[in-house]
């Protein structure tokens, strides 16, 4: 079993892009934030401010100001900022992460067959502890991709509604990534 599983209490993640939407995620029931905002300067007050509120905290690396999205940039969220884990759409990253004992969700965008097919063979390689496929509002592609790794999924982008959640959930996913903060309660 993988570790993701066991943090899963909601089935909604909030996904924060901007820091003014924080506090609503923290309000919420969600225990899983995916934090999309912030730089070099405050992400460190961020993610303890979410551990504070006993929630979970995943930074996508590529979204951070300041931090780069490579091995340093890595190394030092680990040593220094301490999330839960990172969200990247870089295999060489979740390999970086899961060498220095952080969670690890691999993105991968799915737009056609031939990225499904690339997107699972990254997956295999990097091992990490979640895919996170985008967009998440195609059940039948969930369904398929549950089918080809054993992997947790997480759907996430365009994500717009109640039935769209209930869909990628039916469909096998762990659980929905959301920007909309009417959907995290």
């Amino acid at each position: 079993m993988y570790p993701i599983v066991d943090l899963v209490e909601h089935q909604t993640i909030a996904a924060v892009q901007a820091e003014q939407d924080l506090d609503d995620a923290l309000g919420s029931k969600v225990n899983i934030i995916f934090l999309l905002t912030g730089s070099i300067f405050n992400i460190k007050e961020l993610v303890d401010k979410i551990k504070a509120a006993g929630k979970q905290v995943f930074l996508h690396m590529e979204f951070v100001e300041g931090i780069a999205p490579d091995k340093s940039g890595v190394t030092y969220v680990a040593r220094n900022i301490a999330p839960t884990g990172i969200i990247s759409t870089r295999s060489n990253l979740i390999r970086v992460a899961k060498e220095l004992e952080l969670m690890a969700i691999q993105r991968i965008f799915l737009i056609d067959r031939n990225a499904v097919v690339k997107g699972i063979k990254v997956v295999e390689q990097s091992q990490p502890d979640a895919v996170e496929v985008m967009p998440g509002v195609m059940p039948r592609v969930i369904r398929e991709i549950t089918t080809m790794t054993p992997l947790p999924i997480i759907a996430g982008g365009l994500v717009g509604t109640q039935a769209e959640i209930d869909e990628a959930l039916a469909a096998g996913a762990l659980a929905v990534s959301v920007g909309t903060k009417e959907l995290w309660r």
